[in-house]
């Protein structure tokens, strides 16, 4: 079993245990499935060389559990959890919104045990005659079920990237294909994607399905074509694969990245022009001479356009800024100089300050931000104005330890409190190089209140960056209300920048929101939060997101370079 699904089995452990009433132990299996996930090392091997001890907040308990799910595929503990609920309560828990004590209520009041039963009981309107239930509580749930059911198996950019990435560079050396590529909604960078497309452009299309199909972690072969095949991995995802003949590899990879709307005004943009666009290629449409379609740039000149970057083709206005010249040069990865954004085992992290300054060197940064949690947070062990003047002197001699190789700031994401104050005092802020102001609690607050809660934190001069400023959770929470334009032009005039939080579950500021943020004036800072040092290679997919929002390096405050991100942090402080 690999890591993700060991860890699975934990967080199953500790949800059941919510679900009974039990304090502290469902906290206590989250962290070290936590760990499990963020682990570089096999957790088999870690097994098998005795070590799972090392693994943060795994005890000698929870170790003989590893040992057995490694040796046996499953855990007899959570056999006989299971065997105590009915196993539908669980389902009824991932709903967003719906927690331990609500999903019990629900059973013991209404006989309830899985989401069918709850759904015909909100058609019923029963809840309504539980104490504490009203048409609101009924309309949120239902809104919950609305969101688990959306989301569905698709999955979130961390989970398919490396296995598309992985996949393709395994075609690369078996068969030494120049021509291959992911394509769909993947290579778009959409949030979530459904199964796993990958082109191939090759004039002998049969050796590369039998190199496909013979990948090592395929547990199915589904369908084998002469051009086209799908496959089930060990892990329960799809990949399909479709080989076209060389010359019309770009046409093809075009119009297999999609989108169907951008595809659809390029076909519009060919007529107009005598031309036939298509997967195999752009045909002069009276003498069906072939015209372009090697390669995608051909394809795009053909039609007197520039190339149009992946991430801009959902026909959001992108074929007319292409025609007047004004399509924006995006961001790339490789212009993020630091990190602004992580957390230590201080608060809830599991890497030390030296860890996380340790992982920002090895990806060439030049600075990171520590910045813990604040105190109100309790579930994060968040930090008291004491704690912080201590980790803020660790900051300083871990920078001082690197003799100058990277720049280390000391920072918080201090809590936003409902009424919009700060969590630390403004002298205690002062004191820090950075401060992203985050909510993290009273999500259902109107949008009117939650707009001034935003305003007012935005206004008192304390912090630098919201975080992940809709609170949205993909797939699990919805973005809480307020009103975007406003919150946004104070931003603007209080030079407030906004996070793109890159954390694969969250990418917020969304894609929409970045380009608004962008029209507004808003500067844009991409963090991880990463809460292990592994988890600061999500940068990636805030980049993505940020490619997605149509975000140049300009707009971005971690392009600038050490001297000058510091510049611009001080005449905050000044």
């Amino acid at each position: 079993m690999d890591n993700r699904e060991v860890a699975a089995i934990f967080f199953e452990v500790a949800d059941i245990l919510d679900l009974q009433g039990i304090a502290f132990k469902p906290n206590a299996y989250r962290r070290a499935a936590r760990s499990i996930e963020q682990l570089e090392e096999e957790i088999s091997k870690l097994s098998a060389e005795g070590r799972l001890q090392e693994i943060p907040g795994v005890g000698e308990s929870v170790a003989k559990k590893i040992d057995e799910i490694v040796k046996t595929g499953k855990l007899s503990y959570l056999d006989k959890l299971r065997a105590q609920i009915p196993i539908g309560l669980l389902e009824i828990l991932r709903i967003p919104d719906v927690g331990p004590k609500t999903a019990m209520i629900i059973h013991k009041e209404l006989g309830i045990s899985n989401i069918e039963e709850l759904k015909k009981a909100l058609d019923e309107h029963r809840l309504r005659g539980v104490k504490g239930f009203g048409e609101k509580t009924e309309e949120r749930i239902r809104q919950g079920i609305e969101t688990l059911e959306t989301k569905g198996r698709r999955l979130y950019l961390d989970e398919a990237y490396p296995v598309a990435s992985a996949y393709v560079d395994f075609l690369r050396s078996e068969e030494s294909l120049e021509m291959v590529s992911v394509a769909g909604s993947l290579r778009r960078g959409k949030e979530t994607v459904g199964d796993i497309d990958i082109l191939v452009g090759d004039d002998n299309p049969g050796h590369v399905m039998s190199a496909f199909v013979s990948y090592p972690r395929v547990k199915e072969v589904l369908m084998k074509g002469p051009t086209k095949s799908s496959v089930v991995l060990k892990n329960g995802l799809q990949v399909d694969i479709r080989v076209v003949e060389s010359k019309c590899f770009g046409a093809a990879l075009v119009y297999f990245t999609g989108s169907k709307d951008h595809n659809v005004d390029l076909r519009r943009r060919g007529i107009e022009r005598g031309l036939k666009v298509s997967e195999y290629g752009v045909f002069e449409r009276d003498s069906g001479k072939l015209v372009a379609g090697k390669t995608e740039e051909e394809v795009y000149r053909a039609l007197d356009l520039p190339f149009i970057e992946p991430e801009l083709r959902e026909s959001l206005g992108e074929i007319a800024a292409a025609e007047a010249g004004r399509l924006p040069v995006l961001v790339q990865a490789s212009q993020i100089k630091g990190d602004l954004h992580a957390h230590t085992d201080w608060s809830d992290g599991s890497g030390s300050v030296d860890d996380i300054v340790s992982k920002a060197m090895s990806l060439g940064y030049q600075y990171v931000a520590i910045t813990d949690h604040s105190p109100s947070l309790k579930i994060t062990h968040g930090l008291t104005p004491e704690r912080l003047r201590q980790q803020v002197d660790l900051v300083r001699r871990a920078e001082e330890k690197v003799g100058g190789g990277i720049k280390v700031f000391a920072g918080t994401e201090v809590d936003i409190k409902s009424d919009g104050s700060l969590d630390f005092s403004l002298s205690v802020l002062k004191d820090l190089d950075i401060a992203i102001g985050s909510v993290h609690s009273r999500f259902k607050m109107q949008k009117e209140e939650m707009t001034k809660r935003l305003v007012t934190a935005i206004e008192s001069g304390g912090i630098d960056v919201l975080g992940h400023p809709t609170g949205r959770i993909i797939g699990q929470r919805n973005p809480y209300e307020f009103d975007v334009q406003k919150v946004f032009s104070v931003a603007m005039e209080n030079g407030v920048c906004m996070e793109i939080n890159s954390f694969p579950n969250r990418l917020d500021l969304g894609d929409a929101h970045c380009r608004l943020a962008k029209e507004s004036g808003v500067k844009i800072s991409i963090g991880t939060d990463a809460h292990s040092p592994d988890q600061m290679e999500y940068m990636f997919y805030g980049v993505t997101t940020a490619r997605r929002g149509w975000l140049e390096a300009k707009d971005i405050i971690n392009t600038l370079t050490a001297k000058d991100i510091a510049k611009f942090l001080r005449g905050r402080r000044s």
